[in-house]
């Protein structure tokens, strides 16, 4: 046929019922959404289309079809009062010793490990070997043979004195049970593959080598150190490291605090609200909904998370619409600043901390970080 001259019958019939379909889908999608807005139900999502028989859309023989939707209606829901709650804030009050381990801690952190001749110093840190012995020191054969390294301070104070002048290829024999202070037995079973509960286990014997002993000498308390632990902060003096490092801590444990306070009314707030989901919309939605189709099996197994997660956006939801709750950029920021600092610490970061605006910048870009740190 010429351009412009084929029979308008054989392009019905060759196009005619893919255009039809088409045009009645978007009849209904309109008229759908038509129903939406003003009806305004309060649902979850989008609608479902439930299995609709396409082929009784015939273009020679219109009639009438039915569609049918599903939709997921949101419960209706009170919020328990919260000056019932039962929780606790808890205030850490800072005390001298707790600054004193602090700046310990920090002295052995930037200290310089050396390699003394005898033990002679309960912070010294002993590398050894472990073979599982009789009471003799005889080496069972195919017995536990291990190295591990050891801080003199976790034995038990008789070892302790036992081992105090040894040298490397000296060794002691002891029992289990008789050797770790019993906060420490636990982890030492683990690390030499025996069952931490079983008393079995933790009454063998051991012969231990010491292998290389080691003593981490303590920065001294001066201005080149405060400057490295806080760049930029003029910590002149021990007295004025001591103040930093007590507002500190004290900043640090009542983020702590008020962020147990945050779970304890969360828990409160989920245990207490009775809320009525549709379940069989929502886990069809979560069949469906998102980027990657999932079994009925994987939205099974996923839709308690998913339900505990919908219903405190709900709560949420309620209490920042209720309170007229509002956060500016500017809080978000600073939120995820505090955050990002109480995790890397401030040991060694440098005076430049440009590079802190720019990963605040990338988790703002997080639609899902950005929605926890508004929540």
């Amino acid at each position: 046929f010429r351009k412009g001259m084929v029979p308008a019958g054989m392009i019905r019939k060759m196009y005619g019922a893919g255009i039809f379909s088409d045009e009645v889908l978007k009849t209904v999608e309109k008229q759908l959404f038509t129903w939406l807005n003003n009806e305004k139900p309060d649902i979850f999502a989008q609608p479902l289309p439930l299995t609709n028989d396409m082929s009784k859309l015939d273009m020679n023989n219109p009639g009438e079809v039915d569609f049918e939707f599903e939709i997921g209606l949101k419960p209706s829901f009170e919020i328990p009062a919260l000056d019932k709650a039962p929780v606790t804030r808890h205030i850490v009050t800072v005390t001298d010793d707790m600054i004193n381990e602090e700046i310990s801690r920090m002295q052995v952190k930037g200290g310089k490990m050396t390699e003394p001749e005898v033990i002679d110093n309960d912070d010294n840190v002993l590398n050894v070997l472990f073979n599982e012995s009789d009471k003799d020191g005889n080496v069972v054969e195919g017995g536990i043979s291990k190295e591990n390294s050891v801080i003199l301070k976790y034995f038990t104070p008789a070892l302790q004195k036992e081992l105090m002048g040894k040298k490397v290829g000296d060794h002691v024999v002891f029992q289990l049970s008789k050797t770790f202070e019993a906060d420490k037995l636990p982890m030492m079973l683990a690390d030499l593959g025996l069952d931490k509960n079983d008393a079995a286990a933790a009454d063998k014997y051991f012969k231990m080598d010491v292998v290389k002993i080691g003593f981490v000498e303590k920065r001294a308390l001066n201005e080149e150190f405060f400057a490295e632990i806080f760049p930029g902060k003029g910590v002149k003096t021990e007295e004025e490291l001591r103040g930093l490092l007590k507002t500190e801590m004290e900043q640090y444990w009542a983020a702590q605090s008020l962020n147990q306070l945050q779970d304890q009314l969360y828990h409160y707030l989920l245990d207490e609200t009775k809320m009525e989901f549709p379940e069989t919309f929502l886990k069809r939605w979560l069949q469906t909904g998102g980027d990657t189709p999932k079994t009925a099996e994987q939205a099974e197994a996923e839709f308690p998370t998913f339900s505990n997660q919908l219903k405190w956006t709900l709560i949420s939801d309620r209490l920042i619409n209720e309170n007229k709750l509002e956060v500016t950029e500017q809080e978000l920021r600073d939120t995820m600043k505090n955050e990002v600092m109480r995790y890397f610490g401030q040991m060694n970061m440098g005076e430049d901390m440009s590079w802190l605006e720019s990963y605040i910048d990338r988790m703002m870009k997080d639609e899902k970080q950005v929605d926890a740190t508004y929540r």
